[in-house]
């Protein structure tokens, strides 16, 4: 299939994508394109307008230092995943990315394009929200900081205003005392996840994000609770259906399964890193 027809702009700065997303109500931002283009082609989108923001200067940092990793909005997939820094500050950001898609994906698809479009089958957001990270944006009102447990509010929508674009986000850095974990099932390495299990663990908590679980990315406190029944503990919160994936019987037990893998390997992490 090919797409409706729409409008096409490539601002080159900040004010002028603001300005264009402001001018028309039924727009939307295109970074990497990975996660817009197919629903364009499908028409399972059709905006009236698409604003590219390739060109916007500035767009394209990578750092990580000893507060946490932040990633420009134009950052590739590929480049976050080759970086040593981020895998020495944050090593669930890497751990999580390995399973991102295909190479050939990743090497045009955006880290924050990919948090933004706030598909609960997808790594990153679950990644962000289980460690807090948050993502700043820019819109006609200004800029803001935008908290990863305010972020996703539905399936395939964010916070974000109409006339906002994410400029970056930020994933704290791991702590000395903590530690992380990260599993997903698919049946084929690249595809969508049945179900995936981020976890961040440290002296006092214990969080474990889900994605291709609930109808968005979803973080579940399980302190105090063994490995071994924090899969059953956290069903409590969540509500696993059936696909032609995978039945909801079956997520139910990926959830049980994985949870305590995850759970085991960030405990394992922490150890690793000199912690009591």
């Amino acid at each position: 299939m090919k797409p409706a027809p729409f409008a096409y702009h490539r601002p080159r700065t900040l004010d002028e994508a603001v300005a264009l997303l402001g001018s028309e109500p039924d727009a939307k931002v295109m970074a990497g394109g990975q996660s817009l283009v197919p629903l364009l082609t499908m028409r399972l989108a059709a905006p009236a307008t698409i604003v590219d923001i390739s060109a916007v200067e500035g767009l394209d940092t990578l750092t990580a230092d000893d507060g946490g990793v932040r990633i420009g909005a134009m950052v590739r997939h590929a480049d976050v995943l080759a970086s040593p820094d981020v895998r020495r500050v944050q090593p669930l950001v890497t751990a999580a990315l390995s399973h991102v898609a295909h190479p050939t994906i990743r090497n045009r698809g955006t880290t924050v394009g990919s948090i933004v479009h706030a598909d609960a089958a997808a790594e990153m957001p679950v990644v962000l929200a289980v460690l807090g990270g948050t993502v700043e944006v820019v819109g006609g009102a200004g800029r803001r900081t935008i908290a990863a447990a305010d972020l996703f509010v539905g399936p395939l929508e964010s916070s974000l205003a109409p006339d906002e674009v994410a400029t970056s986000a930020w994933f704290p850095a791991l702590a000395d005392d903590a530690g992380v974990g990260f599993a997903e099932l698919a049946r084929r390495h690249g595809d969508y996840a049945m179900v995936g299990v981020a976890a961040h663990v440290d002296a006092s908590s214990a969080r474990v994000g889900y994605l291709s679980v609930n109808d968005v990315p979803t973080v579940v406190d399980v302190t105090g609770v063994d490995a071994a029944d924090a899969g059953e503990a956290a069903l409590a919160h969540l509500e696993p259906g059936g696909d032609v994936h995978a039945s909801a019987a079956y997520r139910a037990q990926l959830v049980r399964v994985l949870t305590a893998r995850v759970l085991r390997e960030a405990h394992e992490d922490r150890q690793g890193r000199g912690a009591a």
